[in-house]
């Protein structure tokens, strides 16, 4: 399901037995750290995969669920199934080297997190913020529009994606062009365009424009390309 439906019940105390219907949940194991107070994150993935087999085998609740192994024969057939990941409602494909230990951090190498294209959209700028720490000083929070008849409809948000040459251009065309401030806000004249990407779109009775991007912009889905004039 669309990770909006999970978004409904996280935070909450209580769920509905509507809630709950309409957004089940399981828990989907990917890996087991520790076995009989054991730490075996040293142990090989496949060693690994076997025990939490077992596992939830001898559980034997249907809300516990392992991810499933993906099989292929070459590169040309995991292509062709990482492209039905955005049918499936996923980011795409994770590799994983069977011999692998269970590492701490962004370690790389023998995990690769193999994902979709994002989609793309071209926006104008028109609020800016300045951001935090190091950037303070600087408008890098970004609010996009797009258009809707004669209308400019704000549509999202994104801090991430430009270098820190880029930033320092927009930072002084904001300063330029701005007609108003708001607190921390500016508004700016909308001439600004941006490529924006982000990994997937959803109907939201919490914005007004009435839809959210998922990973506007971000490192983790997208990014944002000003076409600088």
């Amino acid at each position: 399901m669309p990770f909006q439906n999970l978004q409904t019940r996280i935070g909450r105390k209580n769920l509905t037995k509507k809630q709950l219907q309409e957004a089940p949940v399981v828990l989907l194991s990917y890996d087991l750290m520790e076995w009989n107070g054991q730490d075996i994150r040293p142990l090989p993935l496949r060693e690994r995969r076997a025990m939490l087999e077992h596992l939830a085998q001898s559980v034997g609740r249907p809300a516990l669920k392992i991810s499933p192994v993906i099989t292929f024969t070459d590169w040309t057939e995991l292509a062709a199934l990482r492209e039905q990941s955005r049918d499936n409602n996923s980011e795409g494909i994770m590799l994983k080297n069977a011999g692998s230990a269970y590492q701490v951090g962004r370690r790389r190498g023998d995990w690769w997190k193999w994902k979709i294209d994002p989609f793309t959209v071209d926006a104008v700028m028109v609020y800016a913020q300045k951001g935090h720490g190091r950037r303070s000083n600087l408008y890098t929070d970004y609010t996009f529009a797009v258009r809707n008849g004669d209308q400019l409809v704000p549509f999202a948000k994104a801090y991430s994606g430009l270098t820190d040459a880029e930033i320092a251009q927009v930072d002084a065309w904001v300063k330029r062009h701005s007609i108003e401030k708001f607190g921390p806000v500016r508004t700016v004249t909308p001439e600004l365009v941006f490529e924006i990407a982000f990994e997937g779109i959803a109907a939201s009775n919490r914005h007004k424009s009435g839809i959210a991007l998922r990973f506007p912009g971000s490192t983790a889905g997208g990014r944002i390309n000003p076409f600088l004039k």
